[in-house]
């Protein structure tokens, strides 16, 4: 399923912390470290690794910026196919996040830090096929 797009005008500041903290609490339990997570999220030059504990504590909202929007609706996609892919095992998704793969010719995790939004893209479209048939631009 294609996640529609997340509009944080019509989220309140508790809205966006829950979100921010959802996000955090995601790639936490991918293993993602902080300096990683700065890095996938695409945070802004100079943004230190521990600026993470700020929104896994919930005390900051990141940024309402579109490239990070982006980002994270990807994350949500990514999240959501590996729930798919591993109804019954959660955990699977955590060890398929880790482990090389030889398509994406490192980890998920270390295509989306050296890799951006472009990597992003190629875990997502790897694991959901409604996504990568959406974005073949091809129609039923």
């Amino acid at each position: 399923m294609v996640s529609k797009a997340i509009n944080l005008d019509h989220l309140n500041q508790e809205e966006r912390i829950m979100l921010t903290r959802s996000i955090i609490g995601l790639m936490d339990s991918w293993g993602v470290e902080n300096r990683d997570q700065v890095a996938i999220l695409d945070l802004p030059q100079g943004t230190p690794a521990r600026a993470i504990n700020r929104y896994r504590d919930m005390s900051e909202a990141l940024p309402a910026e579109p490239n990070i929007i982006g980002r994270i609706e990807h994350l949500l996609g990514i999240a959501d196919a590996l729930r798919t892919m591993f109804p019954h095992n959660p955990q699977m998704g955590t060890l398929w996040m880790r482990k090389r793969n030889k398509r994406l010719r490192n980890s998920p995790i270390r295509c989306m830090v050296e890799q951006g939004t472009s990597g992003l893209i190629r875990v997502r479209t790897y694991l959901d096929c409604t996504y990568a048939w959406d974005q073949s631009g091809s129609t039923a």
